[in-house]
């Protein structure tokens, strides 16, 4: 978070000046003062990221400061200065709300690390506060989208289970959107204005897992070098999302099972035990029960995160959904790249719904970025398309069962056109390009046959039949 802007409060000239020179260095907005007085008056004329403030100061000290702060708004995120000797009290200072501490003699990579995972806490609590803003909007799921018979079902599902605590187990292939489901259920859910915090378990080196989740004490292992708060923690009163749990290790499925029945657990290398209340939202695009007849996965622990189970369908099975999201992706990068792709050919649209999309949603989404990129402005043609759209053993012909209406509505005249100019072409491939035949199939007179085809300008040299059509 560049260009943050941080407070220090600091009566040693000295360490103010090198903490202050040291984190303009890093990128940040920094303002100094000299004592406790002088960090109220300016957190009561300015807003600030973070405030770092020394425990020990003249006319108000780090304690004072950190009321102050607190009662000016809960929200704000303090850092305690101490000394080797008051370390006691700096923990004192975290139970009253304070961040983390550092302790002197300041050293420079401690300082940056604990500033940076503490604005780093600043950022995703505001990307909370914009997610929730997001169900305000049309769509009364955030970002998901959807009108076909699978999704509703999905929609319906989390309206059902948000207000609950009970744990959720959500499914789907990779790229269905299995958190923005799990962001839907906290946003709609009493826990709403806690943190949601996300942890990709595939994602994280197997040792560094468990810190990642319950965090460590001071001197728990090489590299130790201060005490560090878990995941489960900064959720405390919200939500932790597991993506990918079935890529979890065995040992730490074991100690993920008593988090969920007891609530409660140590850092690594503590021996106090620490209460959380905590909802778990967990996702895998595995086959959970496969895993545990193989043994991979504990059977204790899935029947314990499928509570409540919430299946996501591929895009493939969506059909009515697809014409939807390519107008919407359209919409969203064209004013994101400041570009002007209008639409999709009519003729080019069977090729994105006989699709089999393996990666589902966020393969549509990259592929529309990457056509509005490319062609910069215009309608996307068949011409347009990538080997793997076009190399389908079979597009059907544009059919109303393939139309799916656009929230923004579509190019009515233009659709009913092509589609009627691809019956008349069916119907002469189908008679050889004997018009008596093809009016017969289309039940039209010859002479209206005709007609049309000089209106489409189809000319029988331009046609290839093929009675085996």
């Amino acid at each position: 978070m560049r260009n943050a802007k941080i407070l220090i409060a600091e009566d040693n000239d000295l360490s103010r000046e090198n903490l202050s020179e040291l984190l303009t260095l890093s990128g940040y907005d920094v303002k100094a003062v000299e004592n406790g007085a002088a960090a109220m008056s300016a957190l009561a004329t300015d807003k600030y990221d973070l405030i770092i403030t020394d425990l020990k100061m003249p006319q108000a000290n780090g304690l004072e400061v950190l009321k102050f702060t607190k009662d000016m708004n809960p929200d704000n995120v303090v850092i305690i200065i101490t000394g080797y000797a008051t370390v006691h009290t700096a923990v004192d200072a975290m139970k009253l709300g304070a961040f983390d501490y550092i302790t002197k003699p300041l050293k420079d990579d401690v300082v940056k690390l604990t500033v940076s995972r503490a604005l780093s806490y600043v950022m995703l609590r505001e990307e909370n506060l914009t997610l929730k803003s997001h169900l305000k909007e049309k769509y009364d799921f955030g970002k998901m989208i959807g009108f076909s018979d699978p999704m509703k079902k999905v929609f319906e599902t989390i309206e059902k289970v948000s207000a609950s605590d009970s744990t959720i187990l959500i499914s789907g292939e990779s790229g269905t959107g299995k958190e923005l489901v799990a962001r839907a259920i906290h946003f709609n859910s009493d826990r709403k204005d806690q943190p949601l915090i996300p942890v990709n378990c595939g994602a994280i080196p197997e040792e560094l897992l468990e810190s990642e989740l319950f965090g460590h004490e001071k001197g728990a292992f090489t590299g130790a070098i201060r005490t560090r708060i878990g995941r489960f923690e900064l959720a405390q009163g919200g939500t932790i999302f597991l993506d990918e749990i079935g890529d979890m290790s065995p040992a730490l499925q074991v100690k993920m099972l008593r988090v969920i029945q007891e609530k409660e657990f140590e850092r690594i290398g503590g021996v106090k035990t620490i209460r959380v209340d905590v909802r778990i939202i967990a996702a895998t695009n595995q086959n959970l029960e496969k895993a545990v007849a193989e043994k991979k996965f504990r059977e204790d622990l899935f029947y314990r995160i499928n509570v409540i189970p919430v299946h996501l369908p591929p895009l493939r099975e969506r059909g009515p959904d697809i014409a939807i999201l390519i107008n919407h992706f359209l919409k969203k990068f064209n004013k994101l790249k400041k570009k002007n792709v209008s639409r999709i050919a009519p003729d080019a649209l069977p090729y994105f719904l006989n699709y089999a999309w393996p990666g589902n949603v966020r393969e549509l989404e990259n592929l529309l970025e990457m056509f509005v990129v490319m062609k910069e402005e215009g309608v996307i043609e068949i011409s347009d398309l990538p080997p793997k759209l076009l190399s389908q053993k079979q597009v059907d012909t544009l059919s109303p069962r393939h139309v799916a209406l656009p929230v923004c509505g579509l190019n009515f005249n233009e659709m009913v056109s092509q589609f009627e100019k691809d019956l008349l072409i069916q119907a002469l491939q189908k008679s050889n390009g004997v018009k008596n035949r093809a009016a017969k199939m289309l039940n039209l007179n010859r002479t209206t046959l005709v007609e049309k085809l000089k209106r489409f300008n189809l000319a029988e040299g331009d046609l290839k039949w093929d009675e085996g059509r």
